[in-house]
């Protein structure tokens, strides 16, 4: 799209501005402090620049008088800078994104920079803002930016109530069982988009369908309703999967959206109103209004004192977005007044912290922000009463507490009982009630059988961890003459060049095996040396021997494992004539060896075995498909320690063994592989001594 290029041609603005030093210019400080207010004439915000201008100066001249009152001679002015949109046919919030980078650019360039933004109202604009932290560490208070992207950002202060508080709402209102009006649990709900949403709305929508809320994850069905037509279907639909439809807007959006709709009795619609003060001045109610209860913020107190605002100005004051304006310049107000009493510096980077956590007294009364900057609220829900056909508070929700109080205990509702009816259509409190008694004797009742049967099993585990038995020496076989095959490993002692070790071989279960001697074994294993043996029969996997078990013949014992036809590693590498370079033996299958060795260590590493302790190259062997496998793992308990070429040298000291010292080994196995050479080789070391 056009926005989107557009904004990739301005991403150099991004980087640009993250290059600005921190440090304060003369429009923050030397008795001088500037506010940059920046102004949005959007139609999807309710109030106009001029009106916004307005509440500036006001709250200006009295944060000036309040100055000078405590005795403080200094000015506090405000720079107002507009939203142009120039690259754009239509106008708003969508459109936004790059400009409020752009314009703080310009700010800055133009030497105009101060101690604090009064910024965007529009959540696309202020993300990129914070985002990427392109008012370095300035402040940056917004009468909007409802969203939840913009959300615990660290230059972000923001006086409107922003998604995340309405969401806590909704997740606590839907948990409440125990009010008088309300006594089950919800978890369903419809959420219906409007196409034509204000500024807030969009974002309080959005928020509400994103599954990363606490809200949304506590909801066991939730379906998005995008036009009239769904909304109207299901609000008469008595195979609907929920009672509770939320949307936003106004009564009057409400009734354009259903006209002469009947509902079915049990619906219940949410209203998200929050800006519009017309119920508390006017508390009629109109019948399709029968079955909604209105979420909005009630009216602060008209008590203004003398040096608030004046009659004439009532009216501008029921303009949420005027007083936010006239709010976040008393917000700057308090805390430089505080600054300058306690004599602390008044710069950007210091006082970032004081938008924190605080209460201070508004245009309207005192208002309270929260840890991450966001104001602290008190929402209203209403209900239209049957009898007076007017609006009605059923409750109050602190944002602040999120405490639940209510202030009707028997309204006069439209449901059944003077209660809200379960968010599951066809379904009552009495049943509700069956259904959880029944479940929860039901999982009880697993649980106490897992419980049994986890016990039960953890018991013949122990046994038989703690328990070794030997494979009958009858059931190996001796190999017939055809199938005795040459294989040998070399012996990493004083003689590993020049001798060989014959494997013992067999057949066990139709297959060849290799019986490796257990040394210093009478085969009478201590219960460690057990477990340690349990643990190898549970391993199989590809890259890995398998371990069949041990086997005591003429009073020695065996450990049985799979057979490889090809022998060792080390025998391959050494065997230029079967496994010449350059064709057989290139890289690609190089590459292959040592990734078949990380994969076997890689889950021997993860298993219970944990560490092999004793890997070389000789204790890799190739089956007949040219398969690496590992062999000689898991006896570090039975075998002693070797001290071999392969083993790291804080092992070699500490006779050890550990996950480290297997990727020391495997390094140079390693380089056995690429060099096709011994340990350690080096072509400008030819004496062995010296070596």
């Amino acid at each position: 799209t056009k926005q989107q290029i557009l904004c990739l041609a301005l991403w150099p603005l991004f980087f640009s501005l993250r290059l600005l030093q921190q440090v304060g210019s003369n429009e923050c400080g030397n008795n001088s402090y500037v506010i940059n207010v920046m102004l949005m004439n959007y139609s999807d915000l309710p109030s106009n620049t001029d009106n916004l201008k307005l509440a500036v100066e006001k709250a200006l001249k009295r944060v000036q008088n309040e100055l000078q009152m405590a005795g403080t001679n200094v000015s506090v002015n405000a720079t107002f800078h507009n939203f142009t949109s120039p690259f754009y046919v239509s106008k708003g919030c969508p459109t936004s994104t790059c400009e409020g980078v752009e314009l703080i650019r310009d700010i800055y360039n133009t030497g105009q920079l101060g101690c604090v933004v009064i910024g965007p109202a529009c959540t696309y604009a202020t993300y990129q803002m914070v985002s990427v932290e392109t008012i370095l560490s300035m402040p940056l208070i917004s009468v909007g930016s409802f969203g939840l992207s913009c959300d615990y950002k660290v230059f972000l202060t923001r006086l409107l109530t922003p998604a995340r508080k309405l969401n806590g709402f909704f997740y606590y209102f839907w948990q409440e069982s125990h009010l008088p009006f309300k006594t089950t649990t919800w978890e369903s709900a419809y959420i219906y988009k409007r196409n034509d949403n204000s500024e807030a709305c969009f974002w309080y929508m959005n928020a509400l369908e994103a599954g990363i809320t606490h809200f949304s994850e506590t909801l066991k069905f939730k379906e998005i309703l995008r036009t009239p037509e769904q909304l109207k279907k299901t609000v008469k639909n008595p195979s609907r999967k929920s009672n509770v439809i939320i949307m936003c807007g106004s009564p009057a959006d409400l009734r354009k959206d259903l006209g002469t709709e009947e509902m079915e009795k049990d619906i219940v619609i949410i209203l998200i109103d929050l800006f519009n003060n017309t119920y508390f001045r006017n508390n009629g109610s109109a019948h399709h209004m029968r079955n909604v209860l209105v979420l909005t913020l009630p009216p602060a107190s008209r008590n203004y004192s003398s040096n608030a605002v004046t009659p004439e100005d009532a009216v501008l004051m029921e303009d949420d977005f005027f007083v936010g304006y006239f709010n976040a310049v008393l917000l700057f107000g308090h805390i430089l007044k505080k600054c300058l009493s306690s004599q602390s510096p008044v710069s950007r980077p210091s006082f970032i912290d004081e938008f924190r956590s605080i209460t201070f007294e508004g245009v309207l009364g005192p208002v309270t922000l929260d840890e991450f900057g966001d104001i602290d609220s008190t929402l209203s829900l209403l209900y239209t009463s049957q009898t007076e056909n007017h609006f009605g508070t059923l409750l109050h929700f602190n944002t602040h507490n999120n405490k639940t109080h209510v202030m009707t205990s028997s309204p006069d509702f439209i449901w059944k009982n003077h209660k809200l009816p379960s968010d599951i259509p066809g379904t009552g409190p009495h049943v509700l009630t069956i259904a959880v008694f029944t479940l929860t004797g039901i999982v009880i009742l697993v649980l106490i059988i897992s419980l049994l049967i986890l016990r039960k099993y953890r018991r013949d585990n122990e046994r038989r961890r703690k328990k070794w038995s030997h494979i009958p020496p009858e059931e190996i076989l001796p190999l017939e003459t055809s199938e005795t095959s040459h294989v040998s490993l070399k012996i990493d002692e004083d003689k590993r060049r020049d001798s060989t070790q014959r494997l013992r071989q067999g057949k066990y279960d139709k297959k060849v095996v290799i019986l490796k001697d257990f040394k210093n074994s009478d085969g009478n294993f201590s219960e460690k040396q057990k477990i340690e043996l349990n643990k190898l029969l549970q391993i199989d996997y590809y890259n890995l021997t398998k371990f069949y078990g041990t086997v005591k013949i003429d009073a020695m014992i065996f450990g049985v494992i799979e057979y490889c036809e090809r022998g060792s590693l080390r025998d391959v590498l050494n065997d230029k004539i079967s496994y010449p370079d350059g064709t057989f033996m290139d890289w690609e299958f190089k590459i292959s060896v040592m990734y078949d060795i990380a994969k076997g260590m890689s889950y021997l590493h993860s298993s219970k075995t944990e560490v092999h302790g004793r890997l070389k190259s000789t204790n890799c062997v190739v089956d007949n498909r040219m398969v690496v496998k590992i062999t000689d793992f898991g006896y570090n308990s039975i075998l002693p320690p070797r001290k071999d070429l392969w083993t790291a040298p804080e092992h070699l000291r500490h006779a050890d063994v550990s996950q480290k010292g297997d990727v020391y080994s495997y390094g140079i196995i390693a380089q056995e592989i690429i060099l096709r050479k011994e340990t350690f080789y080096t072509g400008h070391c030819r004496d062995s001594r010296g070596k």
